[in-house]
């Protein structure tokens, strides 16, 4: 089955939208209907790395800005909510980044290492893997380490495009109020 196949793992942008949008137990519904699709998808090659969109779906929900109705706020307070969420957004982008990058490669390290499991794709860390290998770096910080120059795209997208759909929604859900 012909399968679309990004270099990032954006299949949590919905995920984190609706984490955003409606909470953390609809964010958790939808990081495991994903997780099961995905096995589906691929021909039942489960993989542990739910617990990386667990953990994410945790810390956005913990760490999310306050939903700010903007329509009833005057242009100056609508600037001073923007750089306010715009900021909060940028310290989640950071700590999901950060924490998903070695959280994912502690997985990677235990599933692939020192369980007896082989990886079926080629992933984009794996890229970055080859060079870390060149460079005598040992196998924990290598799958620590080549994970971050994907997550810093990746969750980028992901923080800031969750975000936006959530707002969409927001914005066309709430009209009727």
């Amino acid at each position: 089955m012909p399968v679309l196949r990004l270099p990032l793992f954006v299949d949590t942008v919905f995920t984190a939208a609706v984490t955003f949008y409606a909470g953390l137990i609809p964010g958790l519904v939808t990081a495991f209907l994903t997780w099961i699709i995905g096995f589906t998808i691929k021909n039942g090659n489960i993989h542990p790395f739910i617990i990386c969109s667990v953990a994410e779906v945790i810390i956005i929900f913990l760490l999310k800005p306050a939903e700010v109705d903007t329509r009833k706020l005057s242009a100056e307070k609508k600037r001073t909510a923007f750089i306010i969420i715009w900021g909060k957004l940028m310290v989640l982008y950071i700590i999901v980044c950060v924490s998903i990058s070695i959280l994912g490669g502690l997985i990677d390290y235990i599933f692939y290492t020192v369980l007896p499991n082989t990886k079926a794709d080629f992933s984009a860390e794996d890229a970055f893997k080859e060079w870390y290998l060149q460079s005598a770096v040992t196998v924990l910080p290598m799958s620590i380490l080549s994970r971050l120059p994907v997550n810093i795209v990746d969750r980028l997208i992901v923080i800031f495009g969750g975000y936006f759909i959530s707002r969409i929604l927001f914005k066309y859900i709430k009209k009727g109020d």
